[in-house]
């Protein structure tokens, strides 16, 4: 019959183990391979952005063309999280303490949450101190995608008014002045830049708003058949054609708006996917390395 000490013992009555009065963690070798690692994120990062420079053109036929540069990027950010991590960890693994006796698949997961904490820690300081690279660069450009998504239709009007003098609200403000000064007879009026001027703001409302009113429609035959000397049927026809050709034009300039904001996104979006995988990369050096540093550390033996 076992006695009842030993039955309150817990694994069939094994003796509980001296517990230890020092921390598993020696955090100066974690903060000693954040810091390697972070200063070395800084200087390849700078690296990569003298040879991004470099590499890039503002000629067309010079220079590496935009998916060779996205394509370098990804590269040098997992280049510097495996460069980075991995001499962190690796510096954090031969660094810290030497425990003894503590069993061997103890050491070799104490040095990987080295590795981790290397990684966790560098991660942070990299973040205050570049104010989060990574971040402000998907949110400039998810941010510019939307921007040019939100302002098609505008910048469509915009191109159309061009040739037109004002904008925003002084443009609103001059057409709503020549609708209140129009003459029934407009070829009584023999200046020709004023009728192009405000033919132009009529036409910059109209597809401002989508189409053009009746009354400016027949304003705008007037104007064109008094100014040109034609027929009201050909300025009719004329009117009706220029009409056609510039809601074309608006259409087209809103197309390549949505595809440039969506090239954007897709593009932000890749960027992210890519920095979160370069991250997870980075854990996984950064954890193995400290193991390599660990091991080396308890293998060596005074000379």
């Amino acid at each position: 019959m076992e006695n009842a000490s030993s039955l309150s013992q817990p694994y069939g009555g094994a003796a509980l183990a001296q517990e230890s009065a020092v921390s598993a963690v020696s955090w100066a070798a974690v903060f000693a391979g954040a810091v390697i690692a972070a200063a070395l994120s800084l200087a390849l990062f700078a690296g990569g952005t003298g040879l991004g420079f470099l590499s890039v053109s503002p000629w067309g036929d010079e220079g590496m063309s935009a998916p060779a540069v996205g394509i370098g990027i990804i590269g040098w950010m997992l280049f510097t999280q495996i460069v980075s991590y991995g001499i962190g960890g690796y510096v954090a693994g031969r660094l810290r303490t030497k425990w003894v006796d503590v069993h061997s698949d103890e050491i070799y997961f104490r040095d990987t949450a080295h590795g981790f904490l290397v990684w966790a820690l560098s991660a942070v300081v990299s973040a205050a101190l570049l104010g989060s690279a990574i971040a402000t660069v998907v949110s400039g450009a998810a941010k510019t995608g939307a921007t040019v998504a939100a302002g098609a239709g505008a910048a469509a009007t915009a191109t159309a008014a061009a040739g037109a003098s004002g904008g925003g609200m002084g443009q609103a403000t001059e057409y709503f002045t020549d609708t209140l000064l129009r003459s029934d007879r407009p070829e009584a009026s023999g200046d020709r830049n004023a009728a192009r001027a405000e033919v132009g703001r009529i036409v910059a409302m109209s597809l401002g708003r989508g189409d053009m009113t009746p009354e400016d429609r027949d304003y705008v035959v007037k104007v064109v058949a008094a100014q040109t000397g034609t027929e009201p049927a050909d300025a009719q026809r004329r009117v009706e054609q220029a009409i056609a050709n510039a809601k074309k034009s608006a259409e087209d300039a809103k197309q390549k708006a949505k595809e440039a904001a969506d090239k954007a996104r897709k593009a932000a979006a890749a960027f992210a996917l890519w920095g979160f995988a370069s991250m997870l990369i980075g854990a996984f050096i950064a954890s193995l390395s400290a193991t390599w540093g660990g091991k080396r550390r308890d293998t060596l033996r005074r000379v």
